[in-house]
């Protein structure tokens, strides 16, 4: 292996894994595996949109896009926050900057080298991917653009979410469910047993980590150092898990700095479990205390991507050991705080937010406020989506219909959904 692009370590044992599109440890422990990769020094190639990044993405070829984040020294919110050194990552459109990610969310950043990886590396099966509505935009969006196929689910409150620029949507499988995020997620762990097709694998997929890792590469080569602090709000936590994993990379390459960032991430209250667990000094997520009654605060959120209801908290490499590694922090972000901080960011930065980026901006403003931050620190705010109104001023959207609508997977038989399904795949497997 020593002359391959890359290879897979397991977070726990070391073990050194060839990739075949391998998610889990082959010894099978609980651990994420991490790409590492042949160049320790990483290149900025151009015209290639986030594959500019290619040498630290776990594929051979890159497709052709101009997606990619872009980096840039706020003034405005950061004079108003009294902050000196604010840089923004932005994942979204706003081509007056040089964003053209036409889904409006960084998820597109995982979409593009998984959707390859799939290719290359899983005999050519077509992923099936569920989420609460951005991820499966990112993947119907690329989707529909290159003709790579994807089978994407998702609760049916999400399917306003599932849009593209493009009217060609022969390429993807839509399956609406009857539930939340944890049902899609659960009927899309059933549905990829059938023929022909494969999960994409979450948190465990590397692609779908280092994907959303450029968002830190192309800082470091914006601001020319690490930060300080990086602030992101999550969901599953794998974007700051991401995050903790390339600039780690960041660090071995030795021309960004040596000192790893502190890391900081934020969820919306009500629904908070991996907060309630962090502030509780536990290294595991309990239902009964950190979810009470998970439905009805679901429902509550301001951002209800956010939901996830299984994070990666307690897996060895995930969202605990990060917080740990880092000495990060973790914030509970009300609706109010997360749409008084929208209003301010608009204002200030002049681009319309995903509401799970305003709980990101919400963070930042009580860290400020706590005196956790010092207006001298050098801060990532990572705006993982947005440029919704802008992208309506330039582009017509297309609601994607959904094929088939689904009960959850507990009352799911795979024999009234096999048919169409295997129609779907032997158009573009044979």
């Amino acid at each position: 292996m020593e002359n391959e692009k890359y290879h897979l370590e397991c977070f726990e044992c070391g073990k050194v894994v060839a990739d075949r599109y391998t998610n889990t440890c082959p010894k099978g422990h609980d651990s994420l595996l991490r790409t590492v990769y042949s160049r320790k020094r990483i290149r900025k190639l151009s015209g290639h949109g986030m594959f500019n990044y290619i040498d630290w993405l776990p594929v051979e070829a890159a497709l052709p896009t101009n997606a990619s984040p872009i980096t840039y020294r706020s003034e405005g919110l950061g004079r108003e926050l009294g902050l000196k050194h604010l840089y923004i990552s932005f994942s979204g459109y706003w081509p007056e900057k040089g964003a053209f990610m036409k889904t409006c969310t960084f998820k597109e950043l995982e979409a593009l080298p998984t959707l390859q990886r799939a290719k290359e590396k899983s005999g050519g099966k077509i992923l099936v991917v569920a989420s609460a509505g951005n991820t499966s935009r990112a993947f119907a969006g690329v989707s529909s653009a290159t003709g790579m196929p994807v089978v994407a689910v998702v609760p049916r409150s999400s399917l306003h979410r599932m849009w593209t620029t493009t009217e060609n949507h022969d390429s993807i499988f839509l399956i609406s469910v009857d539930g939340d995020y944890s049902d899609a997620i659960a009927v899309g762990k059933q549905i990829a047993k059938l023929d022909g097709l494969i999960e994409e694998g979450g948190v465990r997929n590397v692609a779908r980590r280092d994907g959303m890792g450029v968002v830190e590469l192309e800082a470091a080569f914006s601001m020319h150092e690490l930060p300080d602090y990086y602030f992101q709000a999550v969901g599953s936590g794998t974007g700051a898990i991401s995050a903790w994993e390339t600039f780690g990379r960041l660090i071995g390459d030795g021309r960004f700095g040596v000192k790893m960032p502190r890391i900081v991430i934020a969820q919306n209250l009500p629904f908070a479990p991996m907060v309630s667990a962090w502030q509780a000094g536990r290294a595991e997520i309990i239902a009964d205390k950190d979810m009470k009654d998970a439905e009805d605060a679901i429902k509550e959120i301001y951002a209800d991507v956010l939901s996830t209801r299984n994070p990666p908290y307690s897996i060895k490499g995930g969202v605990y050991d990060m917080l740990s590694s880092t000495n990060g922090m973790m914030y509970g972000i009300t609706n109010d705080e997360a749409k008084d901080a929208e209003k301010l960011f608009v204002g200030e930065e002049g681009i319309d937010l995903d509401p799970a980026a305003s709980v990101a901006v919400a963070s930042l403003i009580k860290a400020v406020d706590d005196g956790s931050v010092k207006k001298e620190d050098k801060i990532l705010l990572n705006i993982t989506g947005g440029g919704y109104k802008r992208l309506k001023e330039d582009c017509e959207l297309h609601a994607i219909e959904a094929r088939m609508e689904l009960q959850p997977s507990e009352q799911l038989a795979l024999d009234d959904v096999e048919k169409e399904l295997e129609e779907f795949v032997k158009g573009f497997i044979g």
